[in-house]
């Protein structure tokens, strides 16, 4: 029987997927939520709901898992929404070593929300193997890496650490955000977790927010899969998209971002207003050796302390001008922060501390724009 539809089922129906078997060379967004049954019930490639999964997600989850040499990628909404799956995947009672140089916001994590699941931790200085061997109690159960350190660029041996770890039957989890697999694989180093906050380099200009958790252990990755699916805190088809894309220009921006780091970390060590710097491709870091054994690059990530007052500390960051005043790192554009006032007073990072992200720009601009800003002067508009 042949019917007539009205307007309103026309709309609909005139408007479904024609296209299934057009070959773009750009990567369509695949905004579905849900996705159609054949007749015998199946799912074509397994797509039964966002939720689960996600062509745009499958192709970043399998782009980090290639480029971090592992086994499975589980993508997630946001870089603390990666970190918490780790937390979620541990039992009641279990104790975590921290890093005493952290993001900030995973110590609050462990405040404000694990520690009502009954989750205790540790802060231990990881680039000291005795005194992380000495903070392994019974109920240990997993060591969290952060190398290079946020903000103050400690750098751990990851290989050391993964050998303490497995020594005491405890897992390894490394923060791999600031360098990115184009310089640093800590699963080839023994990690068990790899981390990253997508928001930063893979994305790369800061227009997206998202996490990713690779690892190697297939039965470690039913408990994250489990966990994503179950929490739902998964990034969207357009987050992804623009993920997959910055993934295709990261070796080029994060080569170029390290390089003009390096150039400019070599100029303020040597500039008299400043007490030190923070960036591990100076021989005077006091891992550098390590930076240079584990990593095939230094990173764009540097951090400065001033000769000055907290207030003339951040009179500095405001007399910049290419560098923004801005949270987040690792976009195309410079940023600088003064990490205290935003962590809080019980916060250990030093009051005259600026976190600096190195972007893309002329390092020759860059450099002007320090020594101007040094010297209380901001550089005139062009």
């Amino acid at each position: 029987m042949k019917l007539k539809p009205k307007f309103e089922t026309i709309a609909l129906k005139s408007t479904e997927n024609q296209f299934i078997d057009i070959n773009s060379v750009s990567t369509p967004i695949y905004l579905s939520s849900t996705y159609k049954r054949n007749e015998d019930g199946s799912y074509n490639s397994d797509f039964l709901y966002a939720r689960n999964d996600n062509p745009n997600r499958r192709i970043v989850e399998k782009s980090i898992a290639i480029l971090e040499n592992g086994n499975y990628a589980f993508a997630f909404s946001s870089g603390m929404a990666a970190i918490s799956s780790i937390f979620q995947s541990l039992k009641t009672g279990d104790n975590v070593l921290l890093p005493d140089d952290i993001y900030y916001a995973v110590k609050r994590l462990m405040d404000e929300v694990f520690k009502a699941w009954g989750l205790t931790y540790d802060l231990v200085d990881m680039t000291d193997l005795k005194a992380v061997e000495k903070a392994i109690r019974p109920n240990t159960s997993l060591i969290w890496v952060e190398s290079p350190s946020n903000p103050q660029l400690k750098i751990t041996d990851i290989s050391a650490i993964v050998n303490i770890a497995n020594k005491n039957s405890v897992l390894c989890a490394v923060d791999n955000t600031w360098l990115t697999p184009v310089f640093q694989n800590p699963l080839d180093l023994g990690a068990d977790y790899v981390i990253h906050s997508t928001t930063k380099y893979f994305g790369g200009h800061s227009d997206v927010l998202g996490g990713c958790v690779v690892l190697n252990n297939s039965k470690l990755a039913e408990k994250i899969k489990s966990i994503q699916l179950l929490n739902g805190a998964v990034p969207s088809p357009f987050d992804c998209w623009l993920i997959a894309r910055g993934i295709q220009t990261l070796h080029l921006r994060i080569t170029k971002q390290t390089e003009n780091a390096f150039a400019l970390s070599q100029f303020l060590e040597n500039h008299p207003k400043i007490e030190k710097v923070n960036y591990p491709g100076l021989k005077s870091h006091p891992q550098h050796k390590i930076a240079k054994k584990q990593q095939k690059g230094f990173g764009a990530m540097l951090s400065v302390l001033i000769k000055g007052t907290e207030a003339e500390t951040i009179k500095v960051s405001t007399n910049l001008k290419y560098f923004t005043t801005a949270t987040s790192l690792g976009g195309v554009e410079s940023l600088v922060e003064h990490r205290k006032s935003v962590e809080g007073k019980e916060s250990p990072t030093p009051f005259n501390l600026l976190r600096i992200s190195v972007g893309i720009e002329h390092i020759d601009d860059l450099i002007d724009d320090w020594s101007y800003a040094l010297e209380g002067k901001r550089v005139k508009d062009v």
